[in-house]
């Protein structure tokens, strides 16, 4: 067993330029059709529970001065937060959209490309 010649043709192999298979190339076109759009809910859902907590911890006094502004603002802050938080999914949905009417004409003809070849 000659370990050298398995060696090499496991460092030739790494940089063979390789064709990209189309079920990979649909798997991308996916991942891209849904980036931007989970993206944008994930942080935007992670900012708003925050608000949402700055303001809870304001109107129980565990920040500020705990008095009646204090309190005022708090509610107002978290009002705030909840809001953003259920603005949250129909965001992303209408990003999602947008995400698939960009790469859904792609994303069809390459799964169509697919189908025939089976």
């Amino acid at each position: 067993m000659n370990t050298d010649k398995i060696y090499a043709e496991k460092i030739a192999s790494d940089y063979v330029i390789k064709e990209t298979s189309k079920i990979v190339r649909l798997k991308k076109l996916d991942r891209k059709a849904k980036q931007v759009a989970e993206i944008f809910a994930y942080t935007f859902g992670v900012i708003m529970a925050l608000v949402l907590g700055v303001g809870m911890c304001l109107a129980m006094g565990q920040i500020g001065n705990g008095d009646l502004p204090s309190m005022i603002l708090g509610i107002v802050i978290g009002l705030v937060g909840i809001a953003g938080a259920s603005v949250n999914y129909p965001i992303y949905k209408v990003l999602l959209q947008k995400g698939k009417k960009k790469y859904g004409n792609d994303i069809i003809q390459l799964a169509k490309e697919i189908a025939e070849e089976e």
